[in-house]
């Protein structure tokens, strides 16, 4: 198994973020002040350059986003370094949310993942339309594949997959970048390796990656974004009202407008379809 730390052409934002969290946490919040712990592909994909100074404006509140796996953006906020969690694991999420650390949980929208890679398809991908196959023809051709390896939501998509497949993933064709969507696409595209992502962020990064969509619309790869508040007894920095007004935000049917046509003029489709007031079982899932 591979870990690749670096790439020349999407360098890491993580080190330096939480650098900048430690300091940032370490001062007495303002009550105008907000931590907003999320993952990569929402930064990623450019909707948080649009949403957040929306949030802002509207409430008069500051906000420190910290974009990183999913599994990373639980645990900050379950350390009470976060005043909300707008991420995309839903099994993480229900452990969090039955184990008291974060509360409330909405889901926000939704897209999809996709399967992309070399354009010959050594692997034959494209012969089937099932995920959880498609990796088992990855594993069996030996062909590279790039795992974001964080915990992150895509991770853990990723993980289970395998396991659908029977397949234990390893050797010198299994590489972890152990990095954020943009950077795992880089190392993807360098390597002419296949690689799970966001639709969102794909798209959001076309123009520096070559690698076509090999599968997608399978069931397994409906990505749920949700939006969860920290509960207050998990640290005493937590500033529970901001938590409260940027969930409330998300989910407000002016911000779900923007969510609905987010894209469409830059990449002339929609990065996210909004469910507000919806439940998993109303997606099928």
């Amino acid at each position: 198994m591979k870990r690749i730390l670096s790439t020349a052409i999407f360098p890491a934002p993580v080190l330096i973020v939480l650098a900048a969290l430690q300091v940032f946490a370490g001062q007495a919040p303002s009550s105008k002040s907000m931590i907003l712990s999320t993952t990569t592909s929402t930064q990623d994909s450019g909707l948080l350059d649009v949403l957040v100074p929306l949030f802002e404006k509207q409430t008069g509140y500051s906000v420190k986003t910290v974009s990183v796996g999913t599994g990373q953006a639980l645990e900050l906020a379950a350390r009470g370094e976060a005043d909300v969690a707008l991420v995309h694991a839903p099994s993480l999420e229900k452990k969090y949310v039955a184990d008291g650390k974060l509360v409330h949980r909405r889901l926000v929208m939704y897209n999809d993942f996709v399967i992309i890679g070399p354009q010959n398809d050594p692997a034959k991908v494209k012969s089937t339309k099932s995920s959880a196959q498609a990796m088992k023809l990855i594993a069996e051709s030996r062909s590279r594949f790039v795992s974001r390896g964080d915990n992150s939501g895509t991770h853990n998509l990723e993980k289970a997959l395998w396991k659908q497949a029977n397949v234990e993933p390893k050797g010198a064709w299994y590489i972890e970048s152990g990095q954020g969507m943009g950077a795992t696409l880089g190392i993807a595209n360098e390597r002419n390796a296949y690689t799970i992502t966001d639709r969102a962020t794909y798209l959001a990064f076309r123009k520096r990656v070559a690698l076509p969509i090999l599968l997608e619309r399978d069931k397994p790869l409906l990505n749920i974004y949700s939006v969860m508040e920290v509960n207050p007894a998990n640290g005493a920095r937590i500033n529970t009202a901001a938590g409260k007004a940027f969930a409330d935000f998300m989910v407000a049917p002016e911000t779900q407008a923007v969510i609905e046509n987010y894209g469409i003029d830059k990449y002339g489709q929609a990065l996210f379809v909004p469910v507000a007031g919806k439940r998993e079982e109303d997606l099928g899932v």
